[in-house]
């Protein structure tokens, strides 16, 4: 009985060995393969910053694992219970020296330390990783290892005080972007931020997202001048906050104070309201209103309605004293509603070089149908596109085909919209997932937007990047401002910018600061948003492996910011920004509670888990089974 263990024995033991020498001829192989790539990469690797060096060419390693299907090996490694390479991202080589150290132990095999071959070792490429983060984006806050960034709305150009709460709640980065407001409003905005961060002794970086070639929908015919008008209400219908509306002179442009609504009068009739006046009107549906004049200021008079009221240029107002000398006047300069156009499946789309959005006609007389036309931002696209790619507009919420494509414009078949239709609206994202756009991601907008950018900024965000030109593009124009410091982040927002992500990288690190944005809207069009998930992993690992910090942007407790309550699916969402160095939320009535939510939510996870590794923390709640195995 001992004669036939031991010759059991013999045999495990000799196919363990066999297994582990076939596993060292192949990690050997694959060692060399690694080494091979950075030799091929050498001129890439001599321009990275000093700061990066070692990153860069642990980069080269991770792209020399990842070039084929590593699966069989890592199973192999892991029945044989040693690391299977699957977190070797930020110390690629140093961890398969690792595993080679430890077969050559078990087979008997003399085993020498290669340090010289290893750029990084797992604690020194966190200390990397964390350089390269507070370089970028500042010191992490107290108790957070991620930071919190928020886009600025346009309030906060003239609210101080907006500015200073946000960053009590634990903002670490403010981001003004630039295709919004104007140089005037981005000076107020980053005056306030330097001034609440030295009130509150915190140190806050401002980020200033360039626009970029966003390809958008040009302006729509303006619809029809209609205002409604309706009163805050609770839950059993009480009035709460009653409608206002301002009535100034016609033809003018003056404010009455606090009210955001305003509507043109008779400029004598105007002066003859005083508070307490009552003027009655039918509006556009046949209802009888009435407004109470409230106050009059310099810019003209406040009115209240309890009710709801649909007010047109036809309206007529009447002053119920009937000791006035003039008893009514006509509505005028009512702001026009915003030129939709309602597209439904099946609907012919015309992208066109210019012109108002609008609605036309097309076929021969008794085949007369309606089609649609809309302008482009950048028509130069209609060279670069080919029949049968796709195109999406506004987020992806419409879909279409290109059947034809002429001199002046793009014949569009539209084919996703829900079953009741979508509106199409002016300034709406356009995406080509399928089509090699071929634009630089620096327009003359951004040109002249980046010399105040290198004056206010600590990091300028490049929106729409696609290659390495266009980084070196940045660059250039910022060592001509001076400011060759200035941190820089790759947005990446397109599907070339995901594939070109290695080269993006290896540009990037030419400088001293450096980071990612995955900008998971434009993103999930362009990709799919069945590809998301999948993208914004590899996203993640290359940059872990680059040593480069990322920020998780787009839609983050979206739901919450807007309306005060969040989805259950963003909250897990909101959990997995932990792996990333920063989180952004975009501006909402609720901001403050996103952010206080957002921080709870990054403290307890880092409790669980770091980038890919998940944390063996005690788990308290369930005390080792001990309060289960009692009950």
């Amino acid at each position: 009985m001992k004669k036939k263990r031991k010759k059991q024995k013999q045999v495990i033991d000799t196919w363990d060995e066999a297994v582990c020498k076939g596993l060292i001829d192949q990690l050997w192989s694959l060692r060399a393969n690694m080494l091979e790539n950075e030799a091929g990469l050498t001129g890439v690797l001599e321009n990275a910053d000093p700061a990066y060096r070692a990153s860069a060419r642990n980069l080269a390693h991770y792209l020399a694992l990842r070039q084929s299907d590593r699966r069989p090996l890592q199973e192999q490694l892991a029945r044989i219970g040693v690391s299977s390479l699957g977190r070797a991202e930020s110390h690629v080589v140093a961890n398969l020296d690792k595993v080679l150290g430890i077969l050559h132990r078990l087979t008997g095999q003399d085993w020498q330390a290669h340090s010289r071959e290893e750029p990084t070792g797992i604690q020194s490429s966190q200390k990397l990783l964390e350089r390269h983060t507070s370089d970028l984006l500042g010191a992490p806050p107290v108790a957070r290892s991620v930071r919190i960034m928020v886009t600025l709305p346009s309030e906060a150009a003239g609210d101080f005080g907006l500015v200073r709460r946000l960053l009590v709640s634990g903002m670490d980065i403010a981001r003004i972007n630039c295709a919004h407001d104007g140089p005037e409003q981005w000076k107020a905005m980053a005056a306030h931020v330097r001034r609440a961060a030295k009130t509150e002794g915190r140190s806050v970086k401002i980020l200033m997202d360039l626009g970029g070639p966003k390809l958008r929908t040009g302006p729509m015919s303006p619809g029809p001048a209609v205002l409604k008008l309706r009163p805050q209400r609770d839950e059993i219908g009480r009035v709460l906050v009653p409608a206002q509306l301002g009535l100034r002179a016609a033809g003018g442009n003056a404010q009455v104070d606090a009210v955001t609504v305003h509507a043109g009068v008779d400029e004598q009739w105007l002066d003859q309201l005083k508070a307490g006046d009552h003027v009655d009107l039918v509006d556009a549906r046949g209802s009888r209103r009435s407004l109470r004049v409230v106050r009059r200021d310099t810019g003209g008079v406040l009115t209240e309605c309890a009710q709801t009221l649909y007010l047109v240029p036809e309206t007529r107002l009447k002053l119920r004293r009937k000791n006035s000398p003039m008893r009514t006047s006509l509505l005028t300069d009512l702001p026009a509603k915003e030129g939709t156009m309602h597209l439904e499946r099946g609907n012919t789309l015309f992208l066109t070089r210019g012109g108002l959005g609008r609605t036309t006609t097309i076929g021969k007389r008794k085949k007369q149908r309606t089609a649609f036309a809309v302008a482009c931002t950048l028509p130069e696209i209609f060279q670069q596109v080919c029949v049968g790619e796709r195109i999406w507009f506004d987020d992806g919420r419409i879909g279409g085909v290109i059947r034809r494509i002429e001199k002046d414009r793009l014949e569009i078949e539209v084919t996703q919209a829900r079953d009741i239709g979508e509106k199409l609206a002016g300034d709406k994202g356009i995406n080509l997932p399928d089509s090699q756009i071929d634009l630089p991601a620096l327009t003359e907008k951004d040109i002249e937007d980046l010399k105040d950018v290198a004056k206010l900024a600590d990091l300028v965000g490049l929106s729409f990047v696609q290659s390495a030109r266009d980084v070196e593009a940045l660059r250039a124009r910022l060592i001509e401002l001076g400011a060759a410091d200035l941190g820089i982040v790759l947005k990446i927002e397109t599907r070339r910018s995901f594939e070109n992500l290695p080269e993006l990288l290896f540009s990037a690190m030419s400088g001293k600061a450096a980071g990612v944005m995955i900008a998971r809207g434009d993103l999930a069009v362009e990709c799919g948003y069945e590809r998301l998930a999948e993208v914004q992993e590899e996203i993640l690992w290359a940059a872990e492996a680059a040593h480069m910090p990322v920020i998780w942007a787009t839609q983050v407790l979206e739901t919450l910011a807007k309306t005060g309550l969040p989805s259950r699916a963003e909250i897990t969402d909101a959990a997995m920004g932990e792996r990333a160095e920063c989180v952004m939320l975009n501006k909402g009535p609720h901001i403050t509670e996103a952010m206080r939510t957002l921080d709870d939510i990054l403290r307890r996870m880092q409790a669980h888990q770091s980038k890919k590794r998940p944390l063996l923390r005690a788990l308290a709640a369930w005390g080792g089974g001990r309060k289960s195995a009692k009950g």
